[in-house]
Formats: structure tokens, sequence, C-alpha cells
């Protein structure tokens, strides 16, 4: 009797496992439905890069490319969910599915290239030097022997390092880098480093808001280059509905517009 109570119990119990199997997988399935469905978007920035997204004085977040994104995905059919992340791990941010897009000054690099999928170049940039208008310096090639500050994982950087006789000639043949701009351009003003090498839409509009005054735009520049918004690239329909929709707004006027709102 025990020994068919202990195999009856078993079956039971091994049915009740089947049924809980079963339902685990139902839930699964239901969930990779609701997956699909979701119209939501996750673009990924650094919220410091003015004017193209940052945080305002009411903490709120703005820039052009903030508002070109919100137009394109409301076109394309999306939602965007707008996330602040760690610039210099952009790419692995994106390719390990914490964000579905890069949208934040985004510049196209044959390195990046390697990394994600672009959409098609919708801005035009150069890498920039900036002293403060208490310094001697009046060309890049007064920076002999000067510490120069830029934003890790940048085309700062990348044009620095790509840019030999630059890189070699700064102090300790390399710049110092910042988790952003912003604490960059804090050191520049105190002194620690006596140049910034970055984005020319950045640079240009961070000295306008403080005065042009207390800053030198150094003759000459390090590299052109344009801005693009980078995907994973296995996510073709998502990329191409991006292209779509700028391409529409270039064509109606909303691009202009909207760049004449942030670039007078």
């Amino acid at each position: 009797m025990k020994k068919g109570i202990i195999k009856k119990l078993s079956l039971v119990a091994l049915g009740l496992v089947l049924i809980s199997s079963l339902g685990a997988c139902s839930k699964k399935e239901e969930a990779k439905t609701t997956e699909k469905t979701d119209n939501t978007v996750i673009v990924g920035l650094d919220n410091t890069f003015v004017p193209m997204g940052f945080l305002d004085e009411n903490n709120e977040l703005v820039g052009f490319d903030i508002d070109l994104a919100k137009e394109a995905f409301k076109r394309a059919g999306y939602t965007p969910k707008f996330e602040n992340i760690e610039w210099s791990m952009k790419e692995q941010t994106l390719n390990n599915k914490n964000v579905d897009c890069l949208w934040n000054g985004y510049s196209i690099t044959e390195e990046r290239k390697e990394k994600v999928a672009y959409s098609k170049p919708y801005f035009d940039n150069r890498q920039i030097v900036v002293t403060m208008s208490t310094e001697p310096f009046k060309k890049i090639s007064d920076l002999k022997d000067q510490p120069v500050g830029t934003q890790a994982g940048s085309t700062g950087l990348d044009a620095i390092e790509s840019n030999k006789e630059f890189q070699n000639m700064i102090k300790d043949k390399q710049a110092s880098t910042y988790d952003t701009y912003d604490k960059a351009l804090r050191d520049l003003e105190v002194g620690r480093v006596k140049a910034i090498v970055g984005d020319e839409v950045l640079l240009k509009y961070y000295i306008k808001q403080r005065g042009e005054d207390k800053y030198t735009v150094l003759e000459g520049d390090l590299g052109s280059e344009q801005y693009g918004v980078g995907f994973r690239k296995d996510d073709n329909e998502l990329r191409e509905k991006v292209d779509k929709a700028l391409d529409e707004m270039k064509a109606d006027g909303t691009f202009d517009k909207i760049r004449s709102k942030w670039f007078k």
C-alpha cells in the first residue's frame, strides 16, 4: 500500500511540474509577443551635450537632436524614451540591447561603422580647439607642451590620436579625458588644461552661452565629420524608418525649422 501511495503521489507531482512548465512556456511566448508589439524606442544619449541633447535650467531634456528624434519617431510610429548613458561605453550599451539607438551628436567614423549601422548623415561638424581668451594662443600650433583636454570616447579624442603631429606636440603626448565635455570645460576655465578639443556645434554653443569674449577659437581644425543615428546592425527596419522620416522632414521644411530653433 505504501508503495502504491508513493507511486500515485509521484505521478501527481509530475503532473504539476508539467502543468507549471507549460504555463511558463505560455508566459514566455506571451512576453515575446508583447516585446514585438511594443512601439517604445530607447534612445541612448549624453545629457550634457549642448545643444544636441541636454538638461536645461528646469532639469528638462531639450536640444536639437531631442526635437529631431521626437518628430522622426512620431512619423515612424514609435514613442522615444531617452536614457542618459556612459558615452564612452555607447556601442557596448547599444549592442547589449540596453538602448535601441544612439542619437546625440554621434559622429560617423570608420571604426564605429564596424560596430553599428548608421542612418544617413544629417548634420555636418568639425573638431575645433578652444582656449580662454586670457591665454596668448592664436592657432593650434601654439599649444606646444600645453595640457589639452577632451571627452573620453569622443571623436575629439579620435581627432587628437589620429593627428600624430598634434598629439606629439601637446603635454605628455596625450590629452586629459573627462566623462563629459562639461567637466572638461570647467577644468579649462580654472586653468587645469589650456585647451579643449571638441565638436564645433557643442563648443560654439557653450561659449556663446557663457560669453564669447571669454574664449578663443583657435585658427584651423582637426578634421570635419558628419552626425548620424547609430543602430544595431541587425535592426534594419528601425533604421530604414528613421531614414525615411528624416528625408520627409527635410523635404517638407520641418528639419530646417528645428535647426533654426537651435542654430541661429
